[in-house]
Parts: C-alpha cells; structure tokens; sequence
C-alpha cells in the first residue's frame, strides 16, 4: 500500500522499484525531507524572479548602451565635422583673401590637415550611426564637400581679378544643410532607442511584482501544508511521553509515520518496554539476593560463625572453618561447637568461653602462627555471632613500629639539639636526654605528661630574664625565641614551631661556640686582619658617628696618610718585611693618638686618622707634625734597618664636608697635594686642589676616549748635522688632535698617560708610525722617537721594535731610541739588559736631557750611549758668561772621548746655532731650525737645509 509520504511496504504483485528511487522517495518522506522540497521550490520561484529581472535589466542596458555609444557618440562626431568643415570654410576665407603666396601656400597645408580631420570624424559618425537613413546622409556629405573642394580649387587655379565664389557657397551651403540633417538623423535614432528601453522596463517592473506576488502565495500555501504534516505527530508523541512519566506503561502506542516523528514514537514504545522488563528483572534480583549474600560470607576474608541458642553451628563460611582447622573437608552444619573444642581445638574453645568480657575485640593465636582478631556478639535467639579477621600481617606491623620507635628514641636521646614535644593540651609527649642534659636536669624531673607551666619553670630557672611562656586558647607560644643567655655562661638557640593538630615542638641548640665564632668574624669584617686596627668600613662608621655628634661650633679632623718609599721595602726586604713596618707604623699612630682618637688602616700604606674635639686647625697641625717626625725614624726589623717616610692630607668637618664620602675624598685631595709639593710633609684641603684634581680627572678621561678613537698625529722636528750640513734626522713628536683644546702637547698629557697605563700602546702607536713615515724620506735620514718608562718594563719595548721595523721594512740602522734617566732608576740590571737587546737589533740608543740627573756618569760608564743630547736649560744660556758655556764644552768633549755623538737641543737663534758649530757639537735642534711639523712639511725642511752653511736667511718664526 503506498502511503501519503512514500513507499510504505512492497507486497506481492506490487512493483519493486530500484534502490536509489527507494532511497529518494524514503528521504522526501522525512522531516528533513519535506523541508527540503519546501526549500527547493521556493529556490526555484526566487530563481526565475531573478532570471527575469536579469534579462529585462540586460535588454535595457543594451538599449541604453547602444543610445549612448552609438547615437549620442555618432552626433558628437558629426558635430565636430561640422566644426572641421566651418574652419575649413574659414581658411579658404582667409586665402582668399591674402595677397602673400607664402601665407596663401601655409593656409594651404593647414586646409588639407583639417580636410583630414574632417574626413576622420565623419568616418566615425558614419561608423556609430543606428539606420540606413543617417547612413545615406553622411554619404550626401561626402559628395557635397568633394563639390565644395573641387569648385574651390577651380576657382583658386583662376588667374581673375574677381572670380565667382558664389559656386563655392552654394556648394558649402549644401555640405551644411546635409550635415544638419545627418544630425537630425541620428538624434532620432537615439530617442526611438530610449523609448524602447523606457518600454522594456516598464513590462519587466510588472512581471516582477506579478511573480513576487505569486511566490508569495505559494511560499505561504508550502509553509500551511508543511506545518500541519509535523505538528499532528508532535502531539501524539507529547501525550505518550507524559503518561509514560506518570508510569502508566499500558498506554497505546499510535502508530506514527515514516519521518522522524514516526521513529520518535516507536522510540517510546521500546522504552515503555524496557522499562515493564527493568521492574520484573528488580524482582528477580530480590529473590536471588540471599544466594548473592551467601556467595559473599564463602569468599569474604573474615570468618563467620553463626551458633545458635542450643550451641550448634548455624552458619559458618569457608574462611572460617579453615580456622577451625576444617579446611581439607567441610564441617556439617548443626555440628555443636562444644563437640568441637571438646575435641582440642583451642579456637573453638575460646569462641565459647564465658569468662571474659567481649565487649571489646580479643587476639588469639593458632598453632601454625597466625594471629586472630576475635568479635563476638550475641543474637536475640541467645545464640552468638563470631567474626574472625586474619591480623597476622598487622602484627608483624607492630614488631617493625616497635623496632622503628626504639631507633627513634635511640636518635633522639643521642641528637645534639634538645627537643621537647607538647600536644594540643600542652602536656610534654616526647623529651630527650640532650634536652636534661643542656638544663641539668635528670630524666625523673620530666615525666611524660608534664604541664607545660612546670616545664616553663624549670627552663626560667636555668634561663636569663627574656623567656615566658603563655596560653592563648589551646596553643602555647614562647615570646621571644631566638638565641637565649643561660646563667652558666652557655648560649642556646631556641626554636618553637606548631606542629599539625595543635600543640609545639620546641628545639634547644648549644651554640656558644658558633656565636663566638661569628663574633671573631664581625670583629675581622670590621677590623684590619694585619694590624688589628679599624678598616674603611669601620672607619666610615666612626666618621658617621662624628658627625651625627657634632655639637654648635664642634670641628674634628680626617687625616689621610700615605708613607712615602714604601713599594722600595717591599721590592728590596720582601713583602714580610714590609707587613712588619706595616704592624710597627700602625703602633706609632696609635702611640701618637688619645683614646677618643681613632687611626684605621684603609688598605695598602694607607692609614686614616680622625682627630675628635678640635678647636682650632693648628690642632691637627700639631698632630700631623708629630707623626711625620715619629713614621720617620728608623724602623728595626728582622735585623735591618728600614726607613719611610709619610705624606698627610687634612680636611676638617663640617667645612669640609658632611658626609664620609666627601671628607675622605677632599682629604685625599690634600694628600695628592702633599705628595707632589715634596713628600714627607702635610696639606689642608682647598678648593683649588679640588679643582686642579677635577680637571686632572676629566684630562684622564679625554685621554682614554682619544686613545679609543685615535685621535693622535706625529710631528717631527728637523736634527741638523753640523758636519754633513744638511737635515741628518728628524725627532717624532705625538701631538693629541682634542676636539675643544685643539692641539695638545705631549708635556701635557704624556705624563698623566705614563700614571693612568696608557703610555704602552701610546707608544707602540708612535713606533709604528714613526718608523712607516720615514720609509718614504731619502737613505739616510734617521727617525728619533721617545721610550717611556712603562716601556721598558718586562722588555715591552723590544717586541714593539721588532713589530714596528717588521711592518715598515726600516731598517734598524735608521731608527733612534731617546731615553731619559728615569729609565735606568727602576732597575738597572733589567734595564741594561734590555738595553743591549734594542742594540743587537741594530737601533740606535740615545740620552735625552743629559746632566739635568746625579747619576748620568755612571749611565755612561755601564752603557755605551750612541749619542748624548744636551738639555736645552744649558744650551739656551751658552752665550752669557756663566758656567753653561763650559758645561757644553765639557759633555761635547766627552762624547768625543767616548765615541759619542753630542746634539744640542733649544737653538733658538743664530748665535746659538753657530757656538754649537765651534763647540764641535755632532748635531742641534730647535726652533730656529725647524719646528715640529706634521709630515707634509719634511721635504720643503729637506731642500731648505740640504748643503746650506748659512742659517740666518733659515730661520724658522
């Protein structure tokens, strides 16, 4: 039979469709199904609506386009050939009426030019036009103009006096009147089209709001019938659901549809008759549940006795007759349990005694091992139930506690702390010996279960005022825990923490050794380890205090000392020695100062007093004088003889400063101050020292930054050969390029570079650049350049050289090292030796600054010199009639004895220049012979000193 939604069953002699039509029908059949048609059909109205609108829309569009790009563009185009022929017209006026052949031939060429622009503009109004008619016009153009130009160009071939034109103006009245009309022509054209478009849309408006009224008739009819096929089903399915929930499960399934609603009620149905089979299996349950419980007593762990009033075994499960000893074969039931323990079973004989008390649990053990947790409880019929639990394993639990506690208590009774231990009720649970021992206590003073206001007790009895105990509720504190002073001397460290549950455990340490030890610690971090006297933190302290305690008017003093050839000491006598002087300077200061005084040790040979109470600033001074006079004697130590001296630096507070930073700072300022005036004496702080100090910093600071970016240039000052008469040489001279001082030279900053350690590559700078520079200067010319100090430490100098030459190629033999006598005072032994290893490279040595130092004699005889320069202080006096003169003749006479070339430095003017010459002197050099330059300037000094024996027309400004 076939249903209202599909194919509802196929009986015999009906057709059987194919599968995928069965599919098809039995999806329409369905809600979704049915939506879906719905969907479909409205989709299929909306689409022609649309394919309607669509086509109207693009039938007036070609309309229009058609007006717009044909019509309109057709009369723009005939226009401007209506424009082109009115010039045309106007240039044909114009040569015809000039009297100039060249002006009449250049008219035209411009009448042929728009003769072409004429023919392409009506070209392209002829292209667009939309009917035969326009066409034909156009054509009757054409012909006109070609009669207009050919009556024109008769005419103008005609050699008259006065022509007839008229010919020509009824020709171009022609061109006119037909132009007009092609115009008239197409502007028909256009207006028939926009009718038609005007027409098209007015039908397509009326057919859309047809259809749109028709879709919505029948958008409404499939919604109606769509809603009465699903809201009937929801119904039923409804009702059944809330007689079901009311537990009526007799209630009529209807029968329901194919669709979902369908499956919805044949869904209940199943579940009204689960639900009838749910309530008869809980019956079935029910009545199977006592073989369930008896399944439960055979495989439960404990054993179960039932005996009843006559003292028969009622019930007993398996766990139990096997402890009984009744496990190889089952026990009858209502066998007496009197028989049993008659029989010595011990097990059974307990479970009937009577003369104890089965309130509680009771433990027997049987006699292979096992241990027996017993309950028993009588029944209401006076019988007994007895359960039996297996409790072998927690006894073996118990053994191995025990054992644990024991080792527990070993622990605690041989811990170093003290412990005791209260619970929430404040009585003592644990306590261990240590705890008696550190109190003097014995353990019967103790016992477990002691209050804890008694153990407070004995614990203030042996403790210093500072510890009490007090009740807050249920939990004990002890206010000030921490470390506590015992009467015998002893310190404890006492912790109370809360222990989970209520209650505190407290622990007691004996740290009185550790505290000692922190206390040599604080006094080491506070004291110098070597003298024993206050360091710079603990000096600053003092200073703090100072100056918190300064009074209206008060003063005190900081002296900064700082003992003068003591690095000698230590490299001569070693560093033991010098700890030594260290420790008997320390006792001098301290010998010197009062008790409200204080001397401190700030590091190195750097002590620092700070004089309290002073009135006036002689005060200080009479101090300073003192301890000048008393570092200076001669020391004794470890059988030598050691003398130092020391330099003091004085500032005073509050003028000073008012901080500890500020008055250390300015009176270390005091003390540069003092070192550079001489040593051995003292200076108060000024203002100016700082400033000089600032400015010195700030030079530094230029001079790192110069070194980083190398803003340093090489000048050179010409030597002059007095025998060879000409430039033998030049000296390398470092100049620093500084962005606001200009120019800087090296008396000004060379010194500070030496102090700071930025003479070493300074000078590796000048050796390499020096040496690269006179590669390009004539065979012959030497390059001087000057060694520092710094250099010649740890034989610095000689890698440099070897670098240098290796880069430039020089050879050695052209290079001259300038040393003074600073070098040789730091130790000659190195310094020789270093010495002849420059020589065996093959430079030349030279002494620059010779007799300006005691000792340069000595130099001579230990090291044979190249070449000797004499210091520009003698040469510049070599004229007056004084000793000058005779000391120059003197070193010039030396060098020739010892096969040393002389140069004279300063020649500052020609009479100097020449007393040289006489003296014999090798070589001079100053500013009347050339200034240092940069290296531009070396051949134009070359050419003006090359053979020249006079010198005044030389001389440099």
């Amino acid at each position: 039979m076939k249903s209202i939604y599909g194919w509802k069953s196929a009986k015999a002699g009906e057709r059987n469709w194919p599968r995928p039509i069965t599919a098809v029908a039995s999806f329409a059949g369905t809600i979704r199904g049915r939506i879906l048609v719905a969907f479909l059909i409205m989709s299929a109205i909306t689409g022609i609506l649309g394919l309607s609108a669509a086509s109207g829309i693009r039938r007036a569009d070609e309309l229009v386009s058609r007006t717009f790009d044909q019509s309109l563009m057709s009369i723009n185009y005939a226009r401007a050939a209506a424009a082109d022929f009115a010039n045309m017209r106007s240039l044909e006026a114009r040569r015809r009426m000039s009297a100039d052949p060249g002006a009449k031939a250049q008219l035209e060429g411009r009448l042929d030019s728009l003769r072409h622009v004429f023919a392409e503009d009506l070209a392209v109004a002829v292209e667009r036009a939309q009917s035969s008619r326009a066409t034909q016009a156009a054509q009757a153009v054409e012909r006109a103009v070609k009669d207009w130009d050919a009556a024109r160009s008769v005419l103008a071939g005609r050699d008259t006096r006065d022509p007839d034109w008229d010919a020509v103006d009824r020709h171009a009245g022609a061109v006119e009147e037909h132009l007009d009309l092609f115009i008239n022509h197409t502007a028909g054209d256009g207006f028939i089209y926009r009718q038609q478009a005007r027409a098209i849309v007015a039908r397509e408006t009326q057919i859309n709001l047809f259809g749109t009224l028709l879709a919505l008739l029948m958008s409404a009819s499939v919604a109606f019938l769509l809603a009465r096929r699903i809201m009937r089903p929801v119904a039923d399915a409804s009702m059944v659901a809330s007689r079901i929930a009311a537990g009526d499960l007799s209630v009529t399934i209807p029968s329901g549809s194919a669709d979902e609603l369908g499956a919805l009620l044949a869904s209940m149905g199943v579940m009204r008759d689960n639900i009838r089979r749910a309530m008869e299996q809980e019956v079935a349950q029910r009545i199977s549940a006592e073989a369930h419980l008896a399944d439960a007593l055979e495989t439960s762990l404990e054993g179960i006795v039932v005996v009843d009033e006559s003292g028969r075994i009622a019930l007993i499960n398996g766990q139990a007759e096997d402890f009984l000893g009744f496990g190889h074969e089952p026990l009858p039931r209502d066998t007496s349990m009197a028989r049993v323990a008659f029989e010595g079973n011990a097990l059974a004989r307990t479970l009937l005694s009577e003369d104890d008390d089965w309130t509680a649990p009771r433990e027997t053990q049987l006699f292979d091992g096992r241990w027996l947790r017993i309950s028993r409880s009588r029944t209401r019929t006076g019988g007994f139930i007895a359960v039996c639990s297996d409790i072998t394993l927690l006894k073996v639990q118990e053994a191995h506690l025990q054992s644990t506690n024991l080792r527990l208590d070993t622990a605690l009774d041989n811990m170093s702390q003290g412990l005791c231990l209260f619970d929430a009720e404040g009585h003592l649970t644990v306590v261990n010996r240590r705890y008696c021992e550190l109190f003097d206590l014995s353990p019967d003073d103790l016992p477990l279960g002691t209050p804890y206001e008694d153990v407070a007790s004995l614990y203030l009895a042996s403790a210093e005022e500072g510890t009490v105990f007090e009740i807050e509720g249920r939990q004990i504190s002890a206010a000030g825990s921490g470390f506590r002073q015992m009467g015998n001397g002893r310190v404890l460290a006492v912790t109370h923490k809360p222990v989970a549950g209520g209650g505190m455990v407290s622990t007691y340490e004996d740290v009185t050794d550790r505290r000692q030890a922190d206390a040599r610690i604080a006094y080491m971090a506070r004291h110098d380890v070597l003298t024993g006297l206050p360091n710079r933190a603990m000096f600053g302290e003092r200073i703090e205090e100072a100056l918190a305690h300064l009074g209206r008017g008060g003063m005190f003093a900081v002296l900064c000392l700082d003992l003068d050839r003591f690095k000698e000491v230590n490299d001569t006598l070693g560093h033991p020695v010098g700890d030594e002087l260290l420790k008997a300077v320390g006792n001098r200061l301290t010998a010197c100062l009062r008790e409200v005084d204080t001397v401190a040790r700030l590091g190195g040979d750097e002590f620092a007093i700070i004089l309290a109470g002073v009135t006036y600033p002689e005060e200080a001074t009479i101090l300073a004088r003192r301890i000048v006079d008393v570092v200076s004697n001669t020391y004794e130590l470890d059988g030598q003889q050691v003398a130092v001296g020391v330099s003091i630096g004085i500032c005073l507070a509050p003028g000073d400063g008012t901080s500890c930073d500020k008055l250390l700072k300015n009176a270390d300022v005091a003390l540069y101050r003092a070192k550079a005036d001489g040593r051995g004496t003292w200076r108060f702080f000024e203002v100016e020292m700082d400033i000089r100090l600032q400015a010195r910093r700030a030079l530094e600071l230029d001079l790192r930054e110069a070194v980083a970016q190398g803003a340093f240039e090489m000048f050179y000052q010409p030597i002059y050969d007095f025998r060879g008469r000409r430039v033998g040489g030049f000296e390398a001279l470092m100049r620093w390029r500084h962005p606001e001082r200009g120019l800087v030279s090296p008396a000004e900053f060379i010194t500070v570079a030496e102090e700071i350690g930025l003479i070493v590559p300074l000078g590796d700078w000048a050796l390499r650049t020096a040496c690269s520079e006179a590669m390009r200067w004539p065979d012959g010319i030497r390059v001087a350049v000057n060694v520092s100090v710094a250099q010649f430490r740890d034989g610095i100098v000689i890698q440099s050289v070897k670098d240098a030459l290796s880069v430039s190629r020089l050879p050695p033999a052209r290079l001259e090292l300038e040393i003074t006598e600073s070098v040789l005072l730091r130790d000659n032994a190195a310094t020789l030796a270093t010495l002849h290893a420059l020589r065996r490279l093959g430079v030349r040595i030279a002494m620059d600054d010779f007799g300006t130092g005691y000792s340069s004699l000595s130099y001579l005889r230990s090291f044979p010199f190249d070449k000797i320069k004499i210091d520009q202080s003698f040469v510049r006096d070599i004229t007056a009639a004084d000793e000058s003169a005779f000391i120059v003749r003197a070193v010039i006479g030396l060098g020739l004895s010892l096969h040393m070339r002389t140069t004279g430095e300063g020649i500052e003017n020609e009479i100097q220049f020449e007393r040289l010459r006489q003296e014999g002197c090798d070589e001079g050099q100053g500013y009347y012979i050339g200034r240092p330059d940069d290296a531009g300037s070396i051949p134009e000094v070359l050419d003006r000193w090359s053979g020249r024996r006079g010198a005044t027309k030389h001389a440099v400004a």
